[in-house]
């Protein structure tokens, strides 16, 4: 019965994502400074906002299972109560946008089940080993479907890594896994019962991509060129997709603002870019800036107003701007059409601010083919699913399938190596090694030694508390209860500091059962650290390194902007409601190849490893050049003509041209070739030698697009005796000082 109250309860963390802000170089990082960055890391605090109440409600679930069954049953029964509302109230926490509740029901059933099928094959190593191995891999793929699948099917491992020591029946077994299923079901109750910011979490996410827009709307006031982040927009659009039952009771506030954005964003920066919308310098500019804050204005009310659920009002100034007078208005030509589109905008937007309170009312019942909203697939839908990301994910380069292997052998190498030990416990190692482990080098050293500072901190602070105070068992479980609520509290503050209490919380989990801490702490910190070194270890002897996948990423951002711009240049060619459809695809997969780079830029940024296929200049040059490849295209996507508009047959040459070179180009990209330009540039002298073109707009947002590819090529060049690199990044150069200098005669944008 002790040793089943020792289990080490594994925990979840929600700020799992890598951390911002690290150095934008990489010159063959070392070891010594990696391991210095996930230092700093894994004790980092994240500034976020605390949310004590949803602490609260989470810590309530535990006691209600712990304290009765503490009272009416046993200690041990006890503790797998704790198992289970603990564990499956901590996957609240992670980010889902599928009712908590069903979250909850979902972490208790894989908690229970993996406990009792534990049991049945933890009586010979010869059956258990084979088990945990085969678990621990399905853990890691789970990681294909997200992050947090892969972290709830992480404690499942965990729980099963405890089972030998249950009771040696198959009745008690099953009376074990029904306890740690029922703290699932508690977690589910009360969440049903005590909804708290029902819908909270979709409405951060639609009004972090509104705050998103103003902010860039006022970077653009004083930076024409600035970059914009389409995270938030990608956060919001996975929010907004929802299953039909959840189409039924969605607040009617947050059906359109996210197309609004969407729709606003490219047109703030065509009024902004000195190139094809307000002059660089006077009165017009003047008026754009005046027209871009107001528009920050407008958008920051709407953001505040579904995030609060109340009515917010915006500055009399700011209306006032938004007024363009057709006499006296300084803005010509396509700026003036930018601005006209702008207010437009942002009279949906004030029309948003202004009922933002809005709960009530009957959504549009959904239509036949999932028109009506984005369709979330239902939990047995889902199953088709999961199989086929699964699937693509079983290959011998992936990370994901890597990391799978990793975990499995990491789990049975630490059980057998802990077993070993003169330790009672030894579980805990293998414990901290699956709860550490992500696919990536940084997350899973970060996290190590979080966990290993947390550990140090909260036995300490829980062995003073118990020598101080001698509790019982039942003033232990109240210990314990509290432990719990303040490690959900700071569960978004940093690894280490939410495993502090969840460290505390195992400790005075031992006090109920009446072990004495003077032998589990020091037991504790020891395999703890072993844990921590076997996961960091299984990162050198099987890496997933991101550096060589560089330039396949690449390759993927530029082909899916190669089709985006395309698809654009094919809506002025004949702008139907299919090539409008087109071109949203084409949109939405260029933001996801740019999504995989960045992330894959990121972890290599971090990587103790020489660059290879690309180094860290090219790498970053090559960045910028797509970047300002997807500006240009943003720009001519907010000029894109109506139905009834007049068409640019020029346009079609040159997207057949564009799309074939940079699917060639991306071909080149992961040979490691110059990407050539040849047809672009045919097609751009046929589009100039073209009789009659009204649209100068559209040819100079095209020529923007030649030389950011031609950037790209300079970036990415192997062959300095073929081409004059220096030269020509030295002219790449001049031009990014004459656009910062308000030249417009040939900035080399930024931001995508």
């Amino acid at each position: 019965m002790g040793g089943f109250l020792a289990r080490g309860l594994p925990h979840l963390n929600q700020a799992d994502t890598p951390r911002q802000g690290v150095p934008a170089r990489r010159t063959a990082v070392t070891w010594l400074r990696a391991f210095g960055e996930v230092v700093r890391s894994g004790l980092t605090i994240e500034e976020t906002r605390l949310e004590p109440l949803l602490a609260l409600r989470t810590a309530a679930g535990v006691a209600i299972v712990v304290g009765p069954t503490l009272w009416l049953v046993s200690p041990a029964y006890a503790a797998s109560a704790a198992l289970g509302a603990y564990s499956a109230g901590g996957a609240t926490f992670q980010r889902s946008w599928r009712p908590r509740k069903v979250v909850a029901l979902g972490a208790g059933a894989g908690l229970a089940l993996s406990t009792f099928v534990g049991y049945l094959a933890a009586g010979r190593l010869v059956t258990f080993l084979p088990l945990l191995a085969v678990w621990a891999f399905a853990a890691g793929m789970a990681w294909a479907v997200g992050s947090t699948a892969g972290i709830v099917a992480a404690t499942t491992v965990g729980s099963m890594l405890v089972t030998i020591t249950l009771p040696t029946s198959v009745g008690r077994a099953l009376e074990h896994a029904g306890i740690i299923a029922l703290g699932g079901v508690t977690q589910a109750v009360l969440i049903l019962l005590f909804p708290i910011r029902r819908w909270g979490a979709h409405r951060d996410a639609l009004a972090d991509a509104l705050a998103a827009v103003a902010d860039y709307a006022r970077r653009l006031r004083h930076d024409p060129t600035a970059p914009f982040d389409p995270e938030p927009l990608m956060t919001a659009r996975d929010a907004a997709a929802v299953t039909p039952s959840q189409a039924r009771t969605r607040p009617p506030v947050l059906h359109g603002p996210r197309g609004l954005a969407e729709r606003i964003r490219p047109v703030v920066a065509a009024l902004a870019d000195p190139d094809v919308g307000a002059p660089a310098e006077g009165p017009g500019r003047d008026r754009a800036r005046e027209l871009l804050d107001a528009a920050a204005d407008v958008l920051d009310a709407a953001a505040r107003s579904i995030r609060r659920g109340t009515p917010a009002e915006v500055r009399p100034g700011s209306t006032d701007v938004l007024r363009v007078d057709e006499e006296h208005e300084v803005l010509e030509g396509p700026a003036r059409q930018a601005a006209e589109r702008l207010v437009e905008l942002l009279g949906e937007a004030l029309e948003i601010a202004a009922s933002g309170c809005a709960l009530g009312g009957t959504p549009t019942p959904p239509g036949p083919a999932g028109a009506q909203f984005l369709v979330r697939p239902t939990l047995l839908r889902l199953v088709p699913v999961v199989v086929r990301a699964v699937r693509r994910e079983l290959r011998r380069d992936s990370p994901v399938f890597r990391h799978a292997v990793r975990l499995a052998a990491v789990a049975t190498l630490g059980y057998l190596i802990a077993a070993r030990l003169p330790l009672g416990h030894g579980y805990w190692a293998p414990i901290a090694s699956v709860m550490v482990m992500r696919p990536d080098f940084h997350r899973t050293y970060a996290r190590a030694v979080a966990r290993l500072a947390g550990t140090l901190a909260g036995v300490a602070l829980a062995t003073g508390t118990v020598r101080a105070l001698g509790p019982d068992a039942h003033v232990s479980g109240a210990l314990a209860v509290v432990s719990a609520g303040l490690s959900y509290t700071l569960n978004r503050t940093g690894y280490a500091y939410s495993q502090c209490f969840t460290a505390a919380y195992v400790v005075f989990l031992l006090g109920m059962g009446g072990q004495a801490w003077e032998q589990t702490v020091p037991e504790r910190v020891v395999l703890t650290l072993l844990g921590g070194a076997l996961a960091m270890l299984a990162y050198v002897v099987f890496p997933a390194w991101e550096t060589p996948r560089l330039p396949g990423r690449l390759a993927d951002w530029l082909a899916a902007n190669g089709r985006y711009a395309a698809a654009v240049l094919r809506d002025y060619a004949e702008p139907t409601r299919e090539h409008h459809a087109d071109m949203r695809r084409a949109l939405l997969e260029s933001r996801e190849a740019r999504a995989a780079w960045q992330e894959a830029y990121d972890r290599a940024r971090q990587e103790p490893v020489r660059p290879r296929g690309l180094t860290s200049r090219e790498a970053q040059e090559a960045q910028e050049a797509l970047k300002g490849f997807g500006r240009a295209t943003m720009l001519m996507e907010s000029h894109v003509p109506r139905a009834d508009s007049r068409v640019v047959p020029e346009a079609e040459r040159f997207a057949e041209a564009l799309e074939t070179d940079t699917a060639k180009a991306a071909v080149a990209v992961r040979e490691h070739r110059n990407p050539d330009w040849g047809r672009v540039e045919e097609a751009l002298h046929a589009w100039d030698a073209a009789a009659g073109d009204g649209s100068p707009v559209v040819r100079r947002e095209a020529e923007l697009q030649k030389r950011a590819l031609e950037d790209l090529a300079t970036a990415v060049s192997r062959t300095p005796l073929e081409r004059d690199v220096g030269s020509a990044r030295e002219e790449q150069r001049v031009r990014a000082t004459l656009a910062a200098e308000g030249n417009g005669s040939g900035p080399a944008h930024r931001g995508g």
